[in-house]
């Protein structure tokens, strides 16, 4: 389920395929903890079915406002002022506190602290959905995947930005053995 994006709330979006990853709370911790948002160490008591709908919701409004972006300013496409709208409500809500602790060896490690809230999860989720939106560097390094049937939007930081695929294992691995499988037929072997 995980996939590395470049940005927590488009890392969100990509839980959408190939199934939904946050149908319950299992799988809405699992994505913390993959996606970097949580913590390790950092104590989640209750993640419900409640937080995973927020949480889709919250992906679907995202998704909205990417896709409206990589279509361009002067593209035909749905209205989204209602998403934009619920995306900075959840953007303005206080983020989850950080503290420095120390793990069994003595190193100080991140943890989350102040009791962690669906609400302030939300809104580190909306805040970086809000940061890249509006920051015209990083809009224009948004990237759709070109591999066959896969739609996951990705951040292009690559050197001379020339990437193609979401995942150079995944979707790259698959274009080169069909490429590979063409030009064997193709040369009659």
């Amino acid at each position: 389920m995980w996939f590395d994006s470049g940005r927590v709330c488009l890392d969100l979006m990509a839980t959408l395929a190939p199934g939904d990853g946050l149908r319950d709370g299992d799988g809405l911790r699992l994505w913390f903890a993959g996606a970097g948002l949580v913590p390790d160490r950092t104590p989640l008591a209750r993640v419900g079915p409640d937080w995973a709908a927020a949480f889709r919701d919250l992906r679907g409004d995202v998704e909205t406002l990417v896709r409206a972006e990589l279509d361009g300013p002067g593209a035909p496409c749905a209205d989204t002022a209602p998403a934009l709208a619920r995306v900075n409500a959840l953007a303005a809500g206080p983020p989850p506190g950080l503290c420095a602790v120390r793990d069994q060896e003595g190193h100080l490690v991140r943890e989350l602290c102040g009791g962690v809230g669906c609400g302030a999860l939300l809104a580190a989720v909306a805040r970086d959905a809000v940061e890249l939106l509006t920051d015209p560097g990083d809009r224009a390094l948004l990237r759709v995947c070109e591999g066959d049937g896969c739609t996951r939007v990705y951040l292009d930081t690559s050197r001379g930005h020339r990437r193609r695929w979401c995942s150079s294992e995944r979707c790259g691995n698959r274009e080169r053995v069909a490429r590979h499988r063409r030009r064997v037929l193709a040369s009659g072997a």
